[in-house]
């Protein structure tokens, strides 16, 4: 998908008017995804399963070296005409949707299925719907962009 939104995004910055709308086609049909050509996505920002199902409302802003989860999505909030900005360093988890004029600051990571309406600090951690804080990242016991996979076996049971 990044190579298709390189595309549109290059024939959107020459003014090229029909090439964006048909490269985002493309990229509807063959992602099931839908990203806007005045979408800005920053360096090395990495999107789980080729972005298969992302909606990324028109004007949005992810900085540079986020990871973006299966359908994860933002969206704008009326009567507001801003859009989400992500920061650099974020973890979107899958399902997650980003509401309104928010401001999602650098090392923050949202949980999957979390519903963000409010402006996020540096390093928190949040989740819910809506969204509250439920951690720091500087408190976690490993470097979520390493992907860790050491532990073996499998989680614990639910007990009542």
């Amino acid at each position: 998908m990044r190579f298709f939104y390189k595309i549109m995004r290059f024939f959107w910055k020459i003014r090229f008017p029909v090439l964006p709308k048909l490269v985002e086609g493309v990229i509807f049909l063959l992602f099931n995804s839908r990203i806007a050509a005045n979408v800005i996505i920053g360096k090395d920002t990495f999107f789980a399963y080729q972005g298969l199902s992302v909606v990324l409302v028109s004007g949005t802003i992810i900085g540079d070296n986020c990871s973006i989860g299966l359908r994860c999505s933002t969206i704008r909030i009326h009567p507001f005409k801003e859009v989400p900005k992500i920061g650099n360093n974020v973890w979107c988890g899958p399902n997650s949707i980003i509401a309104g004029p928010v401001i999602i600051e650098d090392d923050v990571i949202i949980a999957a299925s979390a519903y963000v309406n409010k402006s996020v600090p540096k390093g928190a951690i949040v989740a819910g719907c809506p969204a509250k804080i439920i951690g720091w990242r500087k408190d976690l016991p490993y470097n979520i962009e390493d992907n860790p996979k050491y532990k073996e076996g499998i989680a614990d049971y639910l007990t009542t």
